[in-house]
């Protein structure tokens, strides 16, 4: 290499290194404060204050969305259950007397239309207290039997129509005509053998098979003819007359009636027709009576229904001692109906209006 030559190595100067420091730091602190920007606030005056960021937390699942459901699908369909109302109390049982007399049929519209809506059953005597038979019967004594043309056709539009409870009322023990059919076998008679008579009246005798074949086979035919229910009255042995010339058999007086009602019971099964009895009002008072034999839970044992002739205000006692010998019993009867002879504020319950003559 000539001499007075040497390589070059180029020298920088203390100042550029210094620049290049600066602008370093210039550098990292433009991205320091970018960095520190998010913990930068200011209060309500507008001045900057420094703060740490809260505690990040795992952020909260989404939630899931709803199914969307198919608006053709039977499941989409929005089934509302709408409450029950309270049904209102249906009107009271109501039952219309006709007349004890031979039905005809103008008889029996003439009835119908007084009766109008307001009742739902009515009843019609077929033996009254004196024996005699208002229908075409072939049990009962020719001279028991008063009928007039058109009865049977009036019966049987009773007993014909869907919309109406037919009743027939039987009087059973009190008879002028039964007694003396076939030579007397079923009459009650006297210790002396004569025939007793209570009110000018012969009676038939419940301790007596005969007497109670002959009641049998009367039920029998009013239950062919469509009636739905059979209400028996004067069922207890007579309470007025010379009582203690009767002579009354061996067997218990109670006993007998409870035979009676039993066999007449037994007869109406087949035909699914209802049994009812009438006591006195004395008899529910008291749970009996000793002259006439009745007593009143052996009635409503026997029986489906218990009616009395009372008052309107007597109506509700009577009721609950009727339901009261029900529950110490075979539960029979279904329901008590007082015979009134107008309908009363003091009593909304089912009724029988008996005639206003009656």
């Amino acid at each position: 290499m000539a001499r007075g030559y040497r390589n070059y190595r180029g020298r920088t100067s203390k100042g550029k290194i210094a620049l290049a420091v600066f602008l370093v730091f210039i550098i990292l602190a433009a991205l320091s404060a970018l960095a520190m920007q998010r913990y930068i606030a200011y209060d309500e005056n507008g001045i900057p204050f420094f703060r740490l960021s809260e505690r990040q937390t795992d952020p909260a699942p989404p939630a899931e969305a709803p199914p969307v459901q198919d608006p053709d699908s039977s499941d989409s369909l929005e089934i509302i259950v709408q409450e029950p109302e309270e049904p209102e109390a249906p009107p009271a049982f109501q039952v219309y007397s006709l007349t004890t007399a031979p039905l005809t049929p103008a008889a029996w519209e003439a009835a119908r239309a007084e009766m109008g809506d307001a009742f739902g059953g009515v009843t019609v005597t077929l033996k009254d207290a004196r024996g005699t038979v208002y229908f075409a019967s072939q049990t009962a004594a020719e001279k028991a039997v008063k009928t007039v043309q058109g009865t049977t056709e009036a019966l049987r539009t009773i007993t014909g129509d869907e919309n109406l409870y037919a009743i027939a009322r039987l009087s059973c023990l009190p008879d002028s005509f039964a007694p003396y059919m076939n030579n007397n076998p079923m009459g009650l008679k006297k210790k002396s053998g004569q025939m007793f008579r209570s009110g000018g009246t012969t009676w038939l005798d419940p301790g007596k098979p005969a007497s109670r074949a002959y009641l049998c086979g009367l039920v029998r035919e009013i239950a062919e003819l469509g009636f739905d229910e059979i209400l028996l009255t004067d069922t207890g042995y007579p309470i007025q007359g010379e009582l203690d010339t009767i002579s009354y058999g061996s067997d218990p007086i109670e006993g007998n009636l409870s035979l009676l009602w039993q066999d007449l019971r037994q007869t109406l099964e087949p035909y699914g027709v209802k049994l009812s009895i009438e006591l006195p009002e004395s008899v529910i008072s008291d749970g009996q009576e000793a002259a006439s034999g009745l007593v009143l839970a052996q009635a409503v044992s026997c029986a489906d229904r218990i009616y009395a002739v009372t008052e309107p205000g007597q109506a509700g006692i009577l009721s609950n001692l009727v339901l009261q010998a029900e529950s110490v019993t075979e539960n029979r009867v279904q329901e008590f109906l007082p015979e009134l002879t107008a309908p009363d504020a003091g009593w909304n319950g089912p009724f029988l209006l008996l005639p206003a003559a009656e």
